[in-house]
Formats: structure tokens, C-alpha cells, sequence
């Protein structure tokens, strides 16, 4: 049958819920239990790894039998597996449930399946009330499930002859305002903003996102990598948001590290030699490439070695999207084959070849 006007406000309450949770790993997910009437009996939302899912939190809240025949009104599918909790659908079937409305079906192919087990025991189910609202909530975490790690944006600014800053070394400003802008409000969409040392000692970069003078208001956690210690009186260090800092040049524990903190959408910035790292890695799922029509020569150039030995290795972008930003042009493209070319070769992010440069904007 189709869902009511109590079920799909019923749901809108519920993606209030699952905002009070944590990011992480796991999503943030809210339930709502309804009364054969229509009547709210409880409400719950997850409230982080090994503890109750929202709809068992909701459950706990009524007394033994409270829940016979009530309908679930819950933000994503109920799950089919045990793992530190046990499966939220077989709960369910055992409240006495009759009905459960839910928005976005659960990606996992362990903990998937819910909606199926949940039929075979007479419950009747609708899926995709509030799907689009409930996918604005969490699909960082569901973009980031399918990856397997953080959705990763890798940044550059560059002339038309592919340089990322003049030979000796200065890149201030390569592109235009409008382009310069157009960054800041894309970093203001991250949930982390990621640089190397090098560029953190060559630039001194605030790492914040800015419109004009003022700061916007979502802000993009900073985060650096290499050896190398930043320095005290870093200006990173005066970021709205604490910093995160890894003495390391492993970029897969880094990315694994920032998911388990529900840092779901990290934007690389860092410089040549970073954003090589990430590309080589088949860490990379989106370029943003900013082309300014002027010409430089040198060696300074926006990107080094990334594992291309020859031209039929050549890593094959798909442009998605070309923004004209006053003279500058901004290209989006998805990297196509990034899995099949994660070569490991060059997990490094803190080597300084000659031939590299800080990144244009790193500011």
C-alpha cells in the first residue's frame, strides 16, 4: 500500500533524528515506531559503533509488546546481519511490527537484504519515502561504502602548457579571482582539505574556505602529511577546525583513518607531488583542473611521475563538466580506470623533486 502523509512526516522526523548521530564508518540513521493510528510510541537514532541501531534504540523506549502491530518508520533499510549489534530486521519481526517505511536501501551486501527477510516473515515494507532527502543526509557515507574508503578530489591550477608555477618557483596567481572563488567554495562542500608538508613550509596555507574576506560557513577539516613537523606558529594551526596531522606516507591509512572519523569527502590540494601520489596510488576519483591561458615553460610542472609508462597505460579521464571562470577554464573529470591502476608504486607524499612546485592557491 502507499505510505501516508503520517508515514512520510513520520520520516521527515526520523531524518531529524539521524542528524543528532555521529558521522563515521557508519551512517547516521534515525526510526520513528507509529501506532496502528498513527500515533508516535518512540523514537530513536544511532548513536555510534556498537551501539543500538536507531530502530532497536526506538524499541528499547516501549514496554514488552508495545510495539505489536506498530509500523517502523526508519531512514534506511533495516539490517540483515550481525556484527557488533544484531540484525535490526530480525528485531523488528520479533516487536510484533506489522509495517516498516524506509527511505534508502542499505548498500552492504552483508548487512543488505533486510527488506526481503522482513516480507518472508508477513511484514509488509515500502521503500523510497523520502529517498532524495535521506540521500542528501548520507550519501557521502553511501559514496564512501562503495568505495571502500573517502571519496577523494584532487586539485590543481596550471597554464596552458601544463606548468603549475614559473621556473623559480613562484605560481601566485596562475589562474584568476573567479577561479580562485570557485575553489573556495568547492573546499567549503569537503569534509577535509589535504596537503603535504612541503606545502604547509613553502606556503604557509590557512586552509580555510573562504568567501572574499569572510569565511564560509562549513569548513573543511585540515590535514597534513609528511615527516616533517609544522611549525608552532603555522597559520594552520589557527584553522576553525583542529587539525589533523599524520607522520606518514601512507595515503591508505590516511584515507581509512579520515573515514573512521566521517570524513567522507576529502579534497586534495596539496601541491605536484602530492596529488601525483593520490593519481599513482588509484587514489583519485575526480580532478578539478584549472587551465589559465598563459604560457610558463620550465620544469615546474602541475603533476609528476604517475605510473604511466606509455602512452596505451594512459590513465582515461571521463570530463563530466567545463566551467568557464573569466579567462580560466575549469575542467571536472572522473577518473575511469583508477581501481584497475592502483599501482602502489608511489604512495609518497612528501618527496621534493626539483621539477615540482607548491600548489597555485594553496591559501
Amino acid at each position: 500500500m502507499a505510505h501516508s502523509p503520517v508515514e512520510e512526516r513520520a520520516m521527515s522526523r526520523a531524518l531529524e533524528l539521524a542528524q543528532r548521530g555521529p558521522r563515521s564508518r557508519n551512517p547516521q540513521v534515525g526510526a520513528v515506531i507509529l501506532s496502528p493510528e498513527g500515533e508516535i510510541l518512540a523514537e530513536g537514532w544511532h548513536r555510534g559503533a556498537g551501539t543500538a541501531h536507531a530502530e532497536v534504540d526506538a524499541l528499547s523506549r516501549l514496554p514488552e509488546g508495545g510495539a505489536q502491530g506498530a509500523t517502523a518508520v526508519v531512514t534506511l533499510e533495516p539490517c540483515n546481519h550481525t556484527g557488533r549489534t544484531g540484525p535490526c530486521a530480525e528485531a523488528l519481526i520479533r516487536a510484533g511490527v506489522a509495517r516498516v517505511v524506509y527511505a534508502l536501501d542499505d548498500p552492504g551486501e552483508v548487512s543488505g537484504g533486510g527488506a526481503e527477510r522482513l516480507r518472508a516473515h508477513g511484514v509488509d515494507v515500502e521503500a523510497g519515502v523520502l529517498r532524495d532527502e535521506a540521500a542528501d543526509l548520507i550519501g557521502p557515507w553511501l559514496t564512501a561504502t562503495r568505495l571502500g574508503r573517502p571519496h577523494v578530489t584532487v586539485k590543481w591550477a596550471q597554464s596552458l602548457d601544463g606548468r603549475a608555477a614559473a621556473a623559480d618557483g613562484s605560481s601566485q596567481w596562475i589562474t584568476g579571482p573567479q577561479a580562485r572563488a570557485d575553489v573556495h567554495a568547492r573546499r567549503s562542500q569537503a569534509d577535509a582539505i589535504v596537503v603535504g608538508t612541503g606545502t604547509v613550509l613553502a606556503d604557509d596555507p590557512a586552509l580555510t574556505a573562504r568567501d572574499g574576506d569572510a569565511l564560509h560557513p562549513e569548513q573543511p577539516v585540515p590535514v597534513v602529511i609528511g615527516a616533517r613537523e609544522t611549525p608552532a606558529e603555522a597559520t594552520v594551526r589557527s584553522h576553525p577546525r583542529e587539525p589533523l596531522f599524520y607522520d606518514t606516507h601512507d595515503l591508505d591509512f590516511v584515507l581509512a583513518d579520515l573515514w573512521d572519523q566521517g570524513l567522507h569527502r576529502v579534497f586534495v590540494e596539496g601541491g605536484p607531488t602530492l596529488a601525483s601520489a593520490f593519481i599513482a596510488a588509484g587514489l583519485a576519483d575526480r580532478v578539478l583542473a584549472y587551465v589559465a591561458p598563459v604560457i610558463l615553460g620550465g620544469p615546474r610542472v602541475a603533476l609528476a611521475d604517475v605510473g604511466v609508462p606509455s602512452i596505451d597505460r594512459a590513465l582515461r579521464l571521463r570530463v563530466t563538466e567545463t566551467v568557464a571562470l573569466g579567462d580560466d577554464i575549469l575542467y571536472v573529470a572522473e577518473l575511469r580506470d583508477s581501481a584497475e591502476h592502483n599501482t602502489r608504486e608511489h604512495p609518497v607524499a612528501e618527496q621534493h623533486p626539483p621539477a615540482t612546485a607548491p600548489t597555485e592557491g594553496a591559501a
